[in-house]
């Protein structure tokens, strides 16, 4: 079963010499025609996920399918062999079924697109982006049901059609889709964006490829893709040994009363290629915290991770594939079967940096960051507002980015680089609420020689009944410290009724019934600290005070006194002195307390019970 292009030029490309000028403005000029592909988005998008923090990920791949700019990696080679249907220029294809694309996105309301590029009768690139759409339908408004049991329940499902076939779009199609949503306005707009921004990508390869002919174009792009997997290849004999190291983290629950559960990785080398396994992580979860995580994915975060610390001035590319290998267990909780539920994958995305940087840090823990980047966590609010119309806010919230070897983490930061925040101006212009608390958490980043970054504090004064939902995670769990860090503070999330009566929300939750009036904290969690502590120089302890990034009783966590505004240095030598005689010989990881402790400890720290450890047959 594979897809049959329509070309009325057949004749293959030629590998012809290319010089290394050439090779970086083409790959310069790529890299540029990614950015305006977000740039159109941003533009023309109506929702506030794409519009404003850029929940929209663009990619440009060979005439082959493979990523030569982007970021999660190429899906075209996986569509190319399994779409029953031919592709002719002017095609445009969407999706947003996981299941039917092998996880290239990986719940419903991620819609992609993808745009064969032609130029003379042949394909010379292919430009997709998917975007998150702020609803696709289903039982709850944002579309991103915790208690979901299947996918059938989480919005409509778009198997690979035309959307527009030989240039013309298919309406009737489209109308069906958006009949669908909540939100159809937004989704329209979105969604135009979207080929928008593909159509952007495929007028600068066609330019490119006149600038310096078809041949010139295909051969830099091999180039680069080679250049990866020349710089992958020596990356992974330094980085990746080969004995084989096994590291574990855990998601705190799955919304419906279990958990932690477990994810499990063992790596090692064979020759030139790193192998991952996550056998022994556990089976698929029934609620819709799965993660059908693409094996070609999994390799691009890899990729990410690894270059951005050992080559950072590489474009990343799919070029280093064949080097890495990925084995995830079909059923478990990475790769679970249909019709599995997976619209809240995010917690188990987010957990995936955490655990690929532990993972590697094993053999380069000099080299590794903290606990961090564990989620991304999301806010949504709904109803009618003043005048009686559907409002709909899906917000992405920010965490405290771990410590790393260069440095502190930053304070409240998406977990995605690119992410930015929705001025707290706009939200309240368009939404019927005020935010009354914006700050950083003090004290809540990890302690250590670079401090973990603060999470953030939002206080949503909702003006109109309506109903919330909330995902999140690390409220049982600590992102650790390594080195000799201490881990940072939990995620917490309160409801503060407009008659001050107080109710601790879960992590995951829907269908929170809220009254105008009604205040909700909104806590995430801080990252991990990197290395000793009592090694910070007290004066930079001093600077985080004045700053209020952390208080006075947390300077002592550094084993600094401050009074009157000043370093004590008697009293900090002193303190340190005692400090580091307690506290024993220092572990390479910190994660506060064994699974077992975290639960028999939780009732009291959290306000809320602890989950039931899930079981199976």
């Amino acid at each position: 079963m594979v897809a049959r292009i329509k070309q009325e030029n057949s004749n293959p490309f030629q590998r012809v010499d290319v010089d290394g000028i050439t090779i970086d403005i083409v790959e310069n000029a790529l890299g540029n025609a990614r950015n305006e592909m977000d740039a159109v988005l941003f533009r023309t998008a109506m929702s506030p996920g794409i519009r404003e923090q850029g929940d929209a990920f663009p990619m440009i791949a060979t005439s082959e399918g493979k990523m030569i700019v982007g970021q999660f990696g190429s899906f075209i080679s996986g569509f190319l062999r399994s779409y029953e249907g031919e592709i002719e220029e002017g095609d445009v294809f969407l999706t947003n079924d996981p299941y039917l694309c092998s996880g290239a996105v990986s719940h419903l309301p991620d819609w992609l697109v993808l745009m064969p590029i032609f130029k003379n009768g042949r394909v010379i690139n292919y430009a997709a982006m998917f975007g998150h759409m702020s609803d696709v339908g289903g039982k709850v408004p944002g579309s991103l049901p915790t208690n979901a049991s299947s996918i059938w329940e989480e919005g409509i499902r778009i198997p690979p059609v035309k959307l527009y076939r030989r240039g013309e779009m298919n309406s009737d199609m489209l109308d069906v889709i958006l009949h669908n949503v909540r939100m159809p306005r937004w989704n329209r707009s979105d969604l135009n964006a979207i080929v928008a921004a593909c159509r952007t990508a495929g007028k600068r390869c066609v330019e490119l490829a006149e600038r310096f002919g078809d041949d010139v174009f295909y051969s830099a792009q091999q180039e680069m893709l080679e250049r990866t997997h020349r710089a992958m290849r020596e990356v992974i004999g330094r980085v990746v040994p080969e004995h084989r190291q096994v590291f574990e983290d855990y998601i705190c629950d799955d919304g419906a009363g279990l958990g932690p559960y477990t994810l499990r990785c063992a790596l090692w080398r064979e020759g030139d290629k790193a192998i991952f396994d996550f056998e022994g992580t556990d089976p698929q979860a029934p609620s819709s915290v799965n993660f059908y995580l693409n094996e070609e994915m999994f390799k691009i975060f890899f990729g990410a991770l690894t270059i951005s610390l050992f080559d950072p001035a590489i474009l990343l590319n799919d070029g280093f594939y064949d080097l890495v290998e990925v084995r995830i267990p079909q059923g478990s909780i990475l790769k679970p079967n249909f019709p599995a539920a997976l619209s809240c994958r995010t917690h188990l995305l987010g957990r995936i940096f955490d655990m690929m940087g532990g993972l590697l840090g094993q053999g380069t823990p000099q080299a590794m960051n903290a606990a961090g980047f564990s989620d991304s966590p999301h806010f949504m609010y709904s109803g009618y507002d003043q005048q009686g119309e559907w409002f709909q806010l899906f917000q992405i919230g920010f965490g405290g980015i771990p410590g790393r070897p260069v440095g502190d983490g930053p304070d409240g930061h998406s977990l995605w680089p690119g992410f930015t925040n929705v001025p707290n101006e706009f939200v309240e212009a368009y939404f019927p609420l005020r935010i009354e608390t914006y700050e950083t958490l003090a004290d809540s980043g990890g302690a250590g020689l670079h401090r973990g970054g603060n999470g953030l504090r939002v206080a949503y004064r909702l003006l109109v009944d309506g109903e919330v939902s909330i995902h999140d995670d690390r409220w049982l769990t600590y992102p650790w410290g390594v080195n000799g860090g201490a881990p940072g503070k939990r995620s917490r999330k309160e409801l503060i009724r407009a008659d001050g009566t107080r109710q601790m929300l879960p992590a995951k939750c829907d269908n929170i019934q809220v009254k105008a009036g009604d205040l909700v904290l909104f806590d995430t969690w801080g990252g991990g600290g990197w290395g000793d502590p009592l090694q910070r120089d007290p004066a930079q302890v001093l600077s985080d005070v004045r700053k209020g990034l952390v208080s006075v009783d947390g300077a002592s966590r550094y084993g600094v006194v401050i009074t009157l505004d000043a370093v004590d240095e008697n009293a900090t030598r002193a303190l340190r002195e005692v400090m580091a005689a307690e506290r024993g010989e220092i572990e390479l990881f910190d994660r506060g307390g064994t699974l077992d402790e975290l639960k028999a400890r939780c009732l009291a720290e959290t306000g809320l019970p602890a989950p039931t450890t899930p079981s199976w047959s």
